[in-house]
């Protein structure tokens, strides 16, 4: 078990690609890790432009969205969870997203 747990923190993100169903990253050891994009609301609802806006974080740990407020680790993919955000918290994100729409901030 130790060995297993040594190997995934040793692992990274390289590159992401997100598609319209699907979340891509290449990790640094040469697998790629696809999800389903329902996994992670706020990707669901983002625009191919704001999805597309990411950084690595943590060399490579995680990924960060800064127009989605989104973080993803490398090992909550390799674990298989999806996002661990509350309903009413996501509710929230919704309805600003659309107030900030309304005003065009976004």
């Amino acid at each position: 078990m130790t060995t297993l747990a040594i190997e995934i923190e040793q692992l990274s993100a390289m590159d992401v690609h997100v598609t319209d169903d699907a979340l891509s990253v290449d990790l640094s050891d040469g697998r790629t890790i696809t999800v389903p994009l329902i996994w992670y609301p706020r990707l669901l609802n983002g625009t191919p432009p704001e999805r597309g806006n990411w950084r690595l974080i943590g060399r490579g740990e995680g990924i960060h969205w800064p127009d989605l407020d989104e973080d993803i680790s490398v090992r909550g993919l390799i674990a298989g969870k999806p996002s661990g955000e509350s309903q009413r918290s996501f509710k929230k994100w919704i309805e600003q997203r659309s107030i900030a729409s309304k005003r065009g901030e976004a």
